[in-house]
């Protein structure tokens, strides 16, 4: 695949970003684009490896290895290379119903178990990606299809995140007449409102496949919460199937004195309240504007906050990681093809630096209370960390003499989630395993409820957009196969 010698020949670049003192005064897209020419020399990079590991989809050491929806790498790279641009395309949509998305938010497992990777920079797959599926909207390669046979079978999908969408554009095509119900008041879910616009455009990006999917005949009504708006008695005797793709949005609190104080949310809050205004034109509800604010906890969640309180003109702003600080390289207990564990640079806190002068994360923190005044935060206690071994796992215990207070104003707690929210699943009386997430089979997708099945993290917990995607494809197979007896869907 690729060139020959091409990994010998060519370095790992990828396109450059607009400057961050410049970015954050917008919420436009940061990357810029990169020539086609330089694109194919990347895909050259792509090595004959003979077992590649960038589309295995596996779990290992608790982290994702390769691509969970499989995509054809390899073979697009070896495309793109050669510019065969719309071979690139066709091959990246057999197993991609959303690449426009996975290639601006996937953290890219494909890479960390790029076989290159063993001894050089790994192939820039994700950008590679992304770039495949932008030329091919450009060109027109990507329109709307009409389905040639409707079954007259009416599935209903609750929930418009990754899963949702990509369940939904499956049973389409399979011919199944599909209504996607939406609690929000705009589709997308996490798309929408979960990722800020300055990652994933809302408009240009989301709305687009959005409308694609409107016109091949797929149903979207918003302002729909099963259980509450939405009874569950009617979408079992409307639809012939109801598959649940609602997340996992329940968040992960934190118990300390002083939790009651105003000014303390949970980050989907914020970051919500960011893209309605931004796509409103109208204020925030929750804002940053000259406040100090602390985000307690890493990933790409806290990063978010970290850059759209830069972009709302915060006075300042801390990031709170209780993990160790991870190290440049790979360690020996990190080996390939596992996912990486070193430290990343993403672009909040490379933002965060340029305006303040420092990485804004401080690690090995931990919170020990709120401080407040006339009900509202204003500071926080907190404490260095020393991870202690007890009873064979490792526990955070806080460091003696370490105490310090930090000023905050607004407090953004990105310390995960729990599982999904159970209003519809009680409606619906779906069964929840030990976790809170739905119980359904693994194979069957099925819960416990007649003809209704379950997907994404609502079933298998918070993960990536790519295994949700993955999750909505595999449900709408076997629903369809609940439906029709066999199924053409892969």
């Amino acid at each position: 695949m690729g060139k020959i010698k091409g990994f010998m020949e060519y370095q790992r670049t990828l396109p450059g970003d607009r400057e961050p003192l410049e970015r954050i005064r917008d919420w436009k897209e940061f990357h810029d684009e990169m020539p086609a020419e330089q694109l194919c020399l990347q895909g050259a990079r792509c090595m004959d490896c003979g077992t590649p590991f960038c589309h295995s989809g596996i779990m290992l050491g608790g982290m994702t290895t390769g691509c969970p929806i499989h995509n054809l790498i390899p073979e697009w790279n070896d495309h793109v290379y050669r510019g065969f641009w719309r071979d690139a395309y066709d091959r990246l949509a057999k197993t991609n119903n959303f690449p426009e998305f996975t290639g601006r938010v996937c953290p890219a497992p494909c890479e960390g178990s790029c076989v290159l990777g063993i001894i050089e920079p790994p192939v820039t797959i994700k950008n590679i990606e992304c770039s495949i599926i932008e030329h091919a909207f450009s060109e027109g390669w990507v329109e709307p299809k009409q389905i040639a046979v409707r079954t007259g079978k009416k599935v209903a999908v609750v929930g418009s995140g990754p899963s949702g969408l990509a369940c939904a554009d499956q049973l389409n095509k399979a011919g199944h007449t599909v209504t996607v119900f939406e609690r929000d008041d705009r589709i997308g879910g996490l798309l929408m409102y979960g990722i800020p616009n300055m990652k994933l455009d809302k408009q240009a990006v989301v709305q687009r496949r959005v409308d694609i999917m409107k016109q091949e005949g797929v149903e979207f009504v918003v302002n729909a919460e099963v259980g509450v708006n939405c009874p569950a008695d009617k979408l079992l005797a409307d639809f012939d199937a109801v598959v649940l793709c609602t997340g996992a949005t329940n968040p992960r609190d934190l118990s300390a004195e002083g939790r009651e104080f105003g000014g303390i949310h949970f980050a989907m809050e914020f970051l919500r309240s960011s893209t309605k205004s931004v796509l409103d034109g109208t204020e925030p509800v929750l804002s940053a504007r000259g406040k100090h604010v602390v985000v307690i906890g890493g990933g790409d969640t806290g990063t978010d906050c970290v850059a759209t309180s830069l972009r709302q003109g915060c006075k300042s702003v801390v990031q709170l990681e209780i993990m160790p600080r991870p190290a440049l390289e790979r360690q020996d207990d990190n080996p390939w093809p596992e996912w990486p564990r070193v430290l990343k640079v993403d672009y909040g806190q490379e933002e965060a630096a340029a305006v303040q002068g420092e990485d804004p994360r401080r690690y090995l923190m931990t919170t020990k209370k709120f401080i407040g005044l006339d009900g509202k935060v204003t500071s926080l206690e907190v404490s260095k960390v020393e991870w202690v071994k007890q009873d064979g796992r490792f526990i955070p215990m806080p460091a003696a003499g370490s105490e310090e207070v930090i000023p905050a104003d607004l407090v953004l707690l990105a310390m995960g989630f729990l599982g999904p929210e159970d209003k519809a699943l009680k409606a619906l009386d779906v069964e929840q395993d030990s976790r809170g997430n739905i119980k359904a089979d693994q194979k069957s997708y099925r819960t416990s409820a007649e003809k209704v099945f379950a997907a994404g993290d609502a079933r298998r917990g918070q993960s990536l957009v790519v295994w949700a995607i993955n999750e909505g494809r595999a449900a709408a197979r076997e629903c369809d196969r609940f439906l029709m007896g066999a199924t053409s869907l892969p």
